[in-house]
């Protein structure tokens, strides 16, 4: 029979919450992606069960969706403060774009020396197959209701009031990027360098730039700062069924894809 007595104090508990991937909506998610909807009850877990004296996010993203970026780091500002639990980030190969969207949700961020951090900007990339329907006598026909429905059509040549727009568009979405990192780490960014215009930083390069508060893993940090008799527990996915026979439909392999191709841009 396991007896629990009430009155021994047990070692801290540190929840780990894996955020691997790359981060979109809906499907994305089961090609290992990140959305808000599917991390809820991963994240609500984490700050309630066992009563946590902290969350350590383990962030491995090359970025995505900037909406969902916002929204998970916003669900785990909200029940770091309504549960008084301290959220501390530890980068493992990448924290770019959207995922270091995910790293500013924390109170601190550590990285390796190796890590890289930054890339804090929007980007939007396509294909325009117009020359190429055009070698093959292919005739392109749209019809739409409102001038501007047809943003940036692939089918046809590039429009430079269409690519104004877009950039608007992107510049409002950097402003809310740029707020949340601002406002998240404060006095601690370097105020001279450039730090937003989508460049990246590695290790001990982010920690001088402010991006980053230190050199440091996971578990010895927060025994560090918890004790060496420190207790961890991990709330990650679980695969389905389907996805551990390693049978994924059809637009799983194209986000895999598209996730392949943001992983390739930091040579990873």
């Amino acid at each position: 029979m396991n007896l629990s007595l009430p009155f021994i104090k047990r070692p801290p508990l540190v929840a780990i919450l894996p955020l691997n991937g790359m981060i979109g909506s809906g499907g994305r998610f089961g090609s290992g992606g990140l959305n808000d909807a599917a991390l809820e009850p991963l994240i609500e877990k984490a700050f309630s069960k066992g009563k946590p004296a902290a969350v350590a996010l383990a962030i491995n993203s090359p970025g995505g969706s900037p909406v969902q970026s916002s929204l998970i780091a916003a669900r785990i500002r909200r029940l770091s403060e309504e549960k008084e639990v301290p959220v501390f980030a530890f980068v493992e190969d990448l924290a770019a774009s959207g995922g270091y969207w995910l790293a500013s949700a924390a109170d601190e961020i550590y990285v390796d020396r190796a890590s890289i951090v930054g890339s804090i900007g929007v980007i939007y990339a396509g294909f325009g197959f117009n020359s190429l329907m055009k070698r093959y006598g292919i005739e392109r026909r749209v019809h739409t209701a409102g001038k501007d429905k047809s943003l940036l059509d692939p089918f046809r040549p590039e429009r430079e009031e269409d690519v104004e727009r877009l950039k608007r568009l992107q510049a409002k979405v950097h402003d809310g990027f740029i707020a949340q990192v601002k406002a998240r780490r404060g006095d601690k960014l370097d105020t001279a360098a450039d730090l937003f215009s989508g460049d990246v930083w590695v290790g001990e390069e982010a920690v001088a730039l402010g991006l980053a508060d230190g050199l440091g893993h996971l578990v010895p940090r927060m025994k560090e700062r918890f004790g060496p008799k420190t207790r961890f527990t991990t709330h990650g996915r679980r695969r389905s069924f389907f996805a551990r026979l390693g049978m994924r439909a059809m637009e799983d392999a194209a986000g895999l894809v598209e996730e392949r191709a943001l992983w390739a841009q930091y040579g990873l």
